[in-house]
């Protein structure tokens, strides 16, 4: 085998190892719910078992030589028995699944049965009906179910008396042998004894410093601990996992496999954070006249996303220097909700329209954008994306059409469009268009086309497309690149030599992406991607004294909630409320000459006006 080959080889077996402990660390995280109180579940036992609860709770009374599950006698009913809710369909579901307590072999199970009452009668018939089923119980194999009692339980000097596939429910305070611990499968305790934690916020320090060391002291002895009597909400399951507990408390066991299983979709740490830069603000706020404006629109971006980010970043953002802010109301002329197409037309063209309709009002009529509006003054525009150039906010300044998705029609506006420069992807909807010519009319219209950043680099002057592929675009977090940035600075660049300025619109587009996808290292990677060309945008500012720099979203995407975070850390957990966009108002930063022109709220067609206005000295325009 020559050494190349061996190093692949390797190379695809250590990524197979990665992959396996990364689904592994998933499965068992997820396996660390206690269904408490389940026999109040709808559904006894299953409904916790599909949610992959590895410890489900039964409370039992003895009555009429049989074991019925209830909280209280009073609420005994007929039929209602450990035998019928958990013993019968635990056995079938472990046989069915070739002797493993789950069809994924990596996951555990546990059933606590809590005597409420009588253990010298409760132990020997749970004894009795667990016979039949002995072999799905047996200690020495990691697949077997493990029982263990609780409540009213012997004292540990009896443990020796029962079958050795019975365990005990452990407390913090009692004195084990080394034997008897042995039979113990978990140390449990009230966490109200020792705290009056309500479970919203964080612990006080001498709290946690209780709690921990009492959790501690039980891995000490190889035993994993849970707190019964717990608040059950997403806020309290992560400071117990903070604290170290394993077992989480819960009669909501399948919100709680849900919290579990995408934690890794909520969750960011950002070890290393990128710097920030540090504005002059010599022309910040100033009332001169303003030669050119950098519209950087982070897609699906609200105060949430920035809050991730900023947290992500160690506590400071770029566009967080702004010291002049407002905000958009974003609806649309069909919905309070808007889509990118109706929110990015209404920043591009100063009127509202429907959603899916690019830079068309509500009767299908074409508006006119900000880069035909600012020709005509000899102003230069660029439009720069770090995703699908047809998509519908770069498409919004350059394009019309009645249907978002009409990529290839889209991609045929250019032609009729004043834009100077356009950057982003998809280059199969012009290279590929059904007008088989529109390569040669792009070229004939004065465009240099090229597909990558480097030959924009070597260019110096006139009309650009810049077609990269979908690779180059592709997210952050697989390894996209400065890409956003680098667009942004060689757009400046070729534009800022145009004596009467110039409009530039970058869009951080893939924001949205993450917030669809419910996905927060996603959405947060793309977040600081953004941010870093903010940075750009910024230090151009200051460097030319005539730029004002205008940081805003089309909407906020994801209903993103914060649960968690640390600055320090660069550490964030999040939540989602929907994989849609949502109504809520963005923010608006402005840096630069003008910037106080951006304070207060107001609708995103403002924008246009604002910007229209700034540039070019007119008042609101007829379309």
């Amino acid at each position: 085998m020559k050494y190349s080959t061996l190093k692949r080889s390797l190379l695809i077996s250590v990524v197979a190892l990665l992959m396996a402990a990364t689904a592994f660390a998933q499965n068992t995280a997820i396996n660390k719910a206690h269904s408490h109180n389940d026999y109040k579940q709808n559904i006894p036992f299953l409904q916790a078992y599909y949610a992959q609860s590895g410890s489900i709770e039964a409370d039992v009374f003895y009555l009429n030589n049989k074991l019925y599950v209830a909280h209280e006698r009073k609420e005994i009913e007929e039929g209602r028995t450990l035998t019928e809710l958990y013993l019968k369909p635990l056995a079938a579901l472990f046989r069915k699944n070739g002797r493993h307590p789950y069809a994924d072999s990596t996951l555990h199970l546990q059933l606590v049965v809590d005597i409420k009452e009588d253990k010298a009668h409760v132990i020997p018939q749970l004894i009795k009906e667990l016979e039949p089923y002995k072999d799905i119980f047996q200690p020495g194999s990691k697949h077997s179910v493990k029982v263990v009692l609780s409540g009213d339980m012997p004292a540990p000097a009896e443990f020796k008396k029962y079958p050795s596939y019975i365990y005990f429910d452990g407390r913090p305070n009692t004195i084990y042998t080394d034997t008897q611990l042995k039979r113990v499968a978990m140390i449990s305790d009230d966490l109200g004894k020792y705290t009056e934690w309500n479970g919203k916020g964080v612990l006080t320090k001498p709290d946690s410093i209780k709690l921990t060391t009492l959790i501690n002291n039980a891995h000490s002895k190889g035993k994993p601990f849970r707190f019964w009597a717990t608040q059950d909400s997403p806020n309290t399951w992560i400071q117990l996992q903070k604290l170290g507990a394993n077992w989480i408390n819960t009669d909501h066991p399948q919100q709680l496999h849900d919290f579990l299983a995408n934690r890794h979709k909520v969750e960011f740490i950002n070890p290393k954070p990128h710097p920030v830069y540090t504005p002059t603000y010599k022309t910040d706020g100033l009332k001169k006249p303003v030669k050119n404006i950098i519209l950087l629109i982070g897609d699906g971006m609200g105060l949430a996303q920035i809050q991730a980010g900023l947290t992500a970043n160690h506590g400071q953002l770029n566009l967080l220097q702004c010291r002049y802010n407002g905000f958009s109301q974003t609806r649309a002329a069909n919905s309070d909700n808007t889509d990118s197409a109706a929110g990015a037309t209404a920043m591009a063209t100063g009127q509202k329209t429907n959603n899916r309709y690019i830079s068309i009002d509500v009767a299908g009529r074409q508006l006119t954008r900000i880069p035909d509006t600012l020709a005509a003054n000899k102003i230069k525009s660029g439009i720069i994306s770090c995703a699908d150039i047809t998509d519908a906010t770069p498409a919004a300044f350059y394009a019309h059409n009645n249907e978002r998705s009409n990529s290839t029609a889209i991609a045929a506006d250019l032609l009729t469009s004043n834009v100077d420069i356009l950057i982003g992807s998809n280059q199969k909807s012009f290279f590929n268009n059904p007008d088989a010519g529109l390569m040669q009319k792009i070229k004939a219209k004065g465009y240099t086309v090229d597909t990558t950043l480097t030959a924009l680099q070597q260019q110096k002057q006139g009309k650009q497309l810049v077609l990269l592929s979908d690779a180059a675009t592709r997210p952050v977090i697989k390894g996209r690149g400065d890409m956003l940035s680098q667009s942004l600075k060689e757009t400046i660049r070729l534009l800022s030599t145009n004596e009467k300025g110039f409009f530039i619109m970058a869009e951080g587009a893939q924001i949205d992406h993450g917030g669809h996808a419910n996905d927060l290292p996603f959405l947060v990677t793309e977040m600081l991607d953004f941010d870093r060309a903010v940075g750009e945008a910024l230090r151009f500012a200051d460097q030319d004294g005539e730029t004002l720099v205008i940081i805003t979203a089309d909407h906020e995407t994801g209903g993103l909630s914060l649960l968690d975070a640390s600055t320090a850390e660069g550490r964030v957990l999040g939540n989602f409320s929907t994989n849609d966009h949502t109504s809520i108002n963005v923010p608006v930063f402005a840096y630069g000459p003008n910037a106080g022109e951006f304070i207060g709220t107001y609708q995103n067609t403002e924008i246009f006006n604002k910007i229209v206005k700034l540039l070019i000295g007119s008042g609101k325009l007829d379309n």
